[in-house]
């Protein structure tokens, strides 16, 4: 399943690493791809990743998550 999350509080490349390492670390996550300037995140889950899994980690690594939306 494709999401897109809409981010904020990414300032900067190191912000980018940050939140795809955390992301890359839940099992199921791929593709990943963020643009820093959007704040948007695009990544493949597997079905047993919930939006809610995807937040908190976002959050937890000290990010906004605005929006988390399924893409087809």
């Amino acid at each position: 399943m494709k999401k897109e999350i809409r981010i904020e509080g990414m300032s900067c490349e190191h912000c980018v690493k940050r939140v795809r390492k955390v992301l890359s670390e839940l099992e199921g996550v791929k593709n990943i791809e963020i643009e820093l300037e959007s704040g948007i995140v695009k990544l493949e889950s597997g079905s047993s990743v919930s939006d809610d899994v995807l937040k908190e980690v976002i959050e937890d690594a000290g990010y906004d998550v605005v929006s988390v939306e399924s893409r087809e």
